[in-house]
């Protein structure tokens, strides 16, 4: 399958004008135009060696591509773009580690799920004030302020500091600019794994998992009928649980 990169910032700021930003308006029947950040190892990031776009959503989304025969077309955008993006028709999906809740679903249409995985508290190793959720109430935490773990912040009472993803998260962490951050418990351990960083910890856990799906456009039922049939098939032929073990050394994508 030839898989086409489309790198498009999509500018966040109020105002900005970015109707051409991103993948081509308007999608074909034999290409899969799909959004993702690019930033968020292990899910969608680039290889250090080749620079090439990777992932497990990444490769999710190219082997639901080769089940429908499809070429991907991925666009790569920040995280608080990214529905954005979807809306204006920029691109049919996004694949992007995106949590299903009540209102993204009053919004937008999701495949089956393919990542169970749970959220977890971040902060510092010599902070010991919070072990539970319910100590983040009144502390600053870096968050992408659409993702669904800035909406769980919110709810615990936190005070929510814009950051464009995951790293700059941390780095606002590490120089104690926030307090916390919350995240899935998958990106955290990539990150410490490949960084070796011990100067941040898991404080807390969400007990409540986490499932991520692809989002869809409300008018895109045909598509997302589709994409369910292909998550289907590589679900039962042991791609997905193939996918997964590559990158996490288990299988994250549920039943």
């Amino acid at each position: 399958m030839t898989v086409a990169l489309t790198a498009a910032l999509l500018l966040t700021s109020c105002g900005g004008d970015s109707d051409d930003a991103g993948g081509s308006a308007g999608g074909s029947d034999d290409v899969l135009r799909v959004a993702t950040e690019g930033t968020y190892a292990p899910f969608s990031f680039h290889d250090p060696d080749s620079n090439e776009l990777t992932g497990y959503d990444v490769e999710v989304a190219q082997a639901v591509g080769d089940e429908l025969g499809m070429d991907v077309e991925f666009s790569e955008t920040q995280f608080d773009a990214i529905f954005a993006g979807l809306e204006a028709d920029r691109y049919d999906v996004i694949a992007n580690q995106i949590g299903v809740n009540p209102e993204r679903q009053a919004k937008y249409l999701f495949s089956t799920p393919y990542t169970v995985s749970n959220g977890v508290v971040i902060t510092r190793a010599d902070d010991t004030s919070i072990t539970s959720l319910a100590d983040v109430a009144g502390k600053r935490s870096a968050q992408s302020t659409t993702s669904n773990f800035a909406q769980v912040a919110t709810d615990a009472g936190a005070q929510i500091e814009a950051v464009e993803g995951f790293t700059q998260a941390i780095t606002l962490l590490k120089q104690s600019r926030v307090d916390v951050t919350i995240n899935d418990s998958l990106a955290f351990l990539e990150y410490q794994k490949s960084t070796g960083d011990q100067d941040v910890k898991i404080a807390a856990e969400i007990d409540d998992p986490s499932e991520s799906a692809f989002a869809f456009r409300k008018d895109s039922a045909d598509l997302q009928t589709q994409v369910d049939g292909a998550l289907e098939t590589l679900r039962a032929d042991g791609t997905l649980a193939e996918i997964s073990e590559k990158y996490f050394g288990e299988d994250v994508s549920g039943e």
